[in-house]
């Protein structure tokens, strides 16, 4: 169960605004890019929550992996992003993979400041 779990909080996006409102359009981006990184797509939601008092109503886009999930959720009204990108490693390690999504997906959301955390997570390969 060995993986690569990376995580991000993005702050004061730059990117166009409808990528954090338009769950169509980033829910298609971010299969494409999960292609494109070289992991396999077995599913995917997609969801825009409703406009409020507080602005145009958030995304929910969230891919299952054969490798484990990738899930995005952005807070228009704030210009703010979390990223969570997770890889389990049975029968090939996938974090270049993984990383290389992460790093796609801030260059997409153009944040002026972020935190990003990464996490190995589960016992290496043949240990109990």
């Amino acid at each position: 169960m060995q993986g690569l779990h990376l995580t991000a909080d993005l702050h004061l996006c730059r990117c166009d605004p409808a990528w954090l409102v338009d769950a169509e359009r980033l829910g298609a981006w971010c299969v494409q890019t999960v292609v494109a990184c070289g992991l396999q797509p077995v599913g995917q939601l997609f969801h825009r929550f409703p406009d409020s008092l507080h602005g145009p109503g958030g995304v929910t886009a969230t891919v299952l992996l054969a490798e484990s999930h990738l899930c995005v959720h952005t807070w228009p009204e704030q210009k703010a992003v979390t990223l969570d990108v997770y890889v389990c490693n049975f029968g090939g390690d996938h974090s270049a993979k993984a990383q290389a999504l992460m790093d796609t997906l801030l260059a997409l959301f153009a944040p002026e400041r972020s935190q990003t955390h990464s996490l190995q997570r589960g016992a290496p390969m043949g240990m109990p």
